[in-house]
């Protein structure tokens, strides 16, 4: 009989539709999983404790497919799960669609000052202009990763007659190569980095290339907070050198209460919340796994996949 280990989180929209003849273990903590994890055959471990993931992830040596709500998946031990040979199915477009639309507003929130506008109302003064007076229209954004998200952000800037240039291996028109997007840093009014989470990605973002960019662009960082060398992005910011950064992600997370960036007004820090600013993230991701509990049951491939060996 195929052994399902399962959060007790998601129980409620899983139950009533799992198919009949299968075990399945629930739990509710770290302490639960990790005696359960050994057994099973399937597991969505998923918890807020990124570390103790990790550790019920080794722990589960008879593991064929792990699933997961979260799209990178940088933070568990991905040489076991290759050396595994295990299924590996993330979240990849679950939370797409609300992470787009934290990109406008986050464009936009920069754009027209908003953040000293709310300021501005915590203290009952009426402004007499506006703190902010860029317009989208008109602009060029530069989208490094062309996934799910960044699929669903091109045609959402594209609305505000934003120019937006895509960074891709395959090239095409409309958009750049790996190794030409550096040279062309000074055209962008925006920088938006939703790549994932990997070696190459690593610091891509470094001094060299905030030197590179215009006086008054902005980046937009939805991807990892690694993506960007975070020294030297408090040393342009603090000096003016980039007109300011919208963080979604920071390293490390939670941001400590003394790190710099939280005192820069052109700094915006929204503690990794983009995917959460949503209800409807635990419905699509067990509608998607009950369609892939079919598959699976089957013999047919589930997906998306998540290839371990290269790290999305």
């Amino acid at each position: 009989m195929t052994i399902l280990a399962l959060s007790a989180l998601i129980r409620p929209l899983l139950e009533p539709r799992l198919p009949a003849g299968l075990d399945v273990r629930w739990f509710a903590t770290k302490e639960e999983a990790l005696e359960v994890a050994p057994l099973a055959e399937i597991g969505w471990f998923d918890m807020y404790d990124l570390q103790a993931m990790g550790d019920i992830v080794r722990a589960a040596t008879g593991l064929k497919w792990l699933n997961s709500i979260y799209a990178g998946l940088d933070f568990l031990p991905l040489d076991v799960l290759a050396e595994r040979d295990v299924i590996v199915t993330n979240g990849a477009g679950i939370n797409a669609i609300t992470i787009a639309e934290y990109v406008v507003m986050g464009m936009l929130t920069v754009a027209k000052g908003y953040r000293d506008v709310v300021r501005a109302q915590d203290r009952r003064e009426w402004l007499l202009d506006s703190p902010g007076k860029r317009e989208l229209a008109g602009s060029n954004a530069l989208l490094l990763g062309y996934g799910a998200i960044g699929k669903l952000i091109k045609p959402r800037l594209e609305a505000f007659d934003v120019e937006v240039t895509v960074v891709r291996r395959s090239g095409g028109e409309g958009t750049l190569r790996p190794d030409v997007w550096r040279a062309r840093l000074s055209e962008f009014d925006w920088v938006i980095l939703a790549v994932p989470a990997t070696p190459e990605t690593d610091g891509m973002i470094g001094a060299g290339e905030l030197a590179a960019m215009k006086r008054d662009a902005v980046i937009i960082n939805i991807a990892r907070g690694a993506v960007i060398d975070q020294a030297a992005l408090v040393e342009a910011l603090r000096d003016k050198r980039i007109g300011g950064a919208f963080l979604d992600v920071t390293t490390p997370e939670p941001l400590p209460a003394d790190h710099p960036l939280w005192a820069l007004d052109n700094a915006h820090v929204t503690m990794h919340l983009s995917g959460r600013a949503q209800d409807k993230m635990f419905a699509r991701s067990a509608d998607r796994f009950i369609a892939n509990l079919e598959l699976y049951l089957k013999g047919e491939p589930v997906g998306p996949r998540f290839d371990p060996r290269l790290g999305y």
